[in-house]
C-alpha cells in the first residue's frame, strides 16, 4: 500500500529528480505545504507572504522503498544546519522540512536527525524541523518534472546555487544514486 513523504528542501525544482530515479518511487510531484493561505500560487509563496515552504510530495510503496531510505536521499540534498533558505533560495518559502504523515514516520525522522546530527559530519547542529503533514497544493503544471522539460535551464540553476558543490564536499562518495 503506497504512502506519502513529504519534504521541504529549498528550490523543489531540485528535489524532485534525486527521488524520481528509483523503483518504489511512484511520483514526485512539486508542491506547497505548511502554510496559511489555501490554493497558494508560486508568486504568492516565492513572496514569503503565504507560510508555505517548496516541498516535494512523494508517493512511495514502502515495501520496496522503505521511509528510511527516503529520509537518507533527503539528508543528502540540503544543508540540514541552514534554516534560513538553502543555498542560493534565501526565505522562509526555502527552508528545509520533514513533514511526517503517521507516528511511525515521526520516530523514523527523529532517529535520523539525531544520527546525522551525532555523526558530526557538520559543524553546526542539524536543526531541520520535523513537522505535522499539512495540506498539500501541487505547483502549477511548469513546475512539475522541471529538471526533464527544462534540462539545460535547470542543470544552469543548480550549477549556481551551490547546492552540488556543497553537497560534493559534505557527502563525497557516500551520496546514494541509481
Amino acid at each position: 500500500m503506497a504512502e506519502k513523504a513529504t519534504f521541504a528542501g529549498g528550490c523543489f525544482w531540485c528535489m524532485v529528480k534525486p527521488f524520481d530515479q528509483f523503483d518504489g518511487i511512484e511520483k514526485v510531484v512539486s508542491g506547497y505545504s505548511g502554510g496559511h493561505v489555501e490554493n497558494p500560487t508560486y508568486e504568492k509563496v516565492k513572496s514569503g507572504t503565504t507560510g508555505h515552504l517548496e516541498v516535494v510530495e512523494i508517493t512511495f510503496d514502502p515495501e520496496v522503498f522503505p521511509y528510511e531510505q527516503l529520509l537518507d536521499i533527503f539528508w543528502q540534498q540540503i544543508d540540514p544546519t541552514d534554516n534560513e533558505g538553502q543555498f542560493q533560495d534565501r526565505g522562509e518559502q526555502y527552508r528545509p522540512a520533514i513533514f511526517v504523515h503517521n507516528d511511525r514516520q515521526r520516530e523514523i525522522a527523529e532517529t535520523s536527525k539525531q544520527e546525522l546530527d551525532a555523526s558530526g559530519r557538520y559543524n553546526k547542529p542539524v536543526n531541520t524541523p520535523i513537522l505535522d503533514a499539512s495540506p498539500f497544493y501541487a505547483a502549477e503544471d511548469y513546475h512539475q518534472d522541471y529538471y526533464k522539460k527544462n534540462s539545460e535551464h535547470y542543470l544552469e540553476d543548480r550549477a549556481q546555487s551551490g547546492r552540488d558543490d556543497f553537497l560534493d564536499a559534505v557527502w563525497k562518495q557516500e551520496k546514494i544514486e541509481k
